[in-house]
């Protein structure tokens, strides 16, 4: 045999061992994340409160509303609820830029960022931390250089570090503000990135109901709407964020591989989310009568995005970067 005839069945053994052992783990994990989902109950959120006005204003997605903003497929909202000022989640800074889109949106936008009084991170994912550094050693940065955020209490959905921020791992369903609540991290399992559980934010508005702010929808909108419904007695008023539905295309292309389109599916890789998927699940949304649809463009593809906007006509708007979307 020679040498490269050797190396050549080295590495193939080595292939089909790593994908067996992705295979393993990820036949593993969702039955554990399906057991944990029919398992775990949770009891009613009562007097959490209600606020008067919601503002999401988003500082990371794919498509900005003015030129001079930039856009990225990653997520960052401003949150005001009332008085509480949050920032959910921190966008991607792919290269790592000092100052990162986040930062140079929020100056461009007037936002002082020096105002929050929280950060809430949905899950611990590349797009939603600042970068794959960042998800590498279970932390999160707002730039490629360190912004010191002394004081400042980050709710997160499993364990991460911080060089100066005061973290709480987020382990079941709570308030953390008035009107504002987490409703809890839901798991699941995928094929390249592992056991994910992935926490969103409900907010209570006076005289219209609940609107649900999702980082990426890894757990599917089934599941998150059921959380939410046996949490809460007031309705579904509206969703807002990231589903992944990268149906027809993906935002991130690396040697030609839609990335999107087969990682954080929580599908096998050769079987990606299907038109009648999404089409399913809108079908489960209409059910609720949301008067307020807006479905992130960063991890969904235009095909996607088309399909909610045309069922829910008026009450679906645009995620643009830069333009706020008020309830209240």
């Amino acid at each position: 045999m020679r040498p490269w005839q050797a190396t050549a069945i080295v590495l193939g053994g080595l292939v089909l061992g790593s994908a067996a052992g992705l295979s393993a783990r990820f036949y593993l994990g969702r039955r554990r994340a399906d057991y944990a989902w029919a398992t775990t109950r949770y009891p009613k959120l009562k007097n959490w409160g209600v606020v008067k006005q919601l503002s999401i204003l988003p500082l990371v997605d794919w498509y900005p509303a003015r030129p001079d903003l930039a856009g990225e497929p990653g997520v960052a909202y401003l949150i005001r609820a009332d008085d509480t000022t949050i920032l959910f989640d921190v966008g991607l800074n792919e290269r790592g830029e000092h100052p990162s889109p986040l930062l140079r949106n929020a100056q461009a936008l007037s936002v002082n960022l020096q105002d929050l009084d929280l950060i809430v991170i949905s899950h611990l994912h590349l797009d939603h931390v600042g970068g794959m550094k960042n998800q590498r050693k279970r932390t999160f940065s707002l730039s490629g250089q360190a912004t010191d955020l002394s004081g400042l209490t980050v709710l997160v959905p499993e364990p991460m570090t911080h060089p100066t921020a005061s973290i709480k791992v987020i382990d079941a369903p709570q308030s953390i503000a008035p009107g504002v609540a987490s409703i809890g991290p839901i798991p699941r399992q995928l094929f390249f990135l592992g056991w994910t559980p992935e926490q969103a934010l409900a907010i209570n508005v006076e005289g219209k109901g609940l609107v649900l702010v999702i980082g990426c929808g890894h757990p599917t909108l089934p599941r998150l709407i059921e959380r939410v419904e046996a949490l809460f007695d007031e309705p579904l008023y509206g969703v807002v964020g990231g589903l992944h539905y990268p149906v027809t295309g993906a935002r991130t292309v690396k040697l030609g591989i839609p990335m999107q389109r087969i990682v954080g599916t929580g599908k096998w890789p050769w079987n990606p989310i299907s038109k009648q998927e999404v089409q399913s699940n809108i079908a489960y949304l209409q059910r609720r009568n949301p008067r307020l649809v807006a479905l992130s463009p960063h991890d969904s593809c235009d095909w996607s995005l088309q399909a909610f906007r045309e069922v829910f006509g008026m009450a679906y708007q645009d995620i643009q970067v830069g333009k706020e979307i008020g309830v209240g």
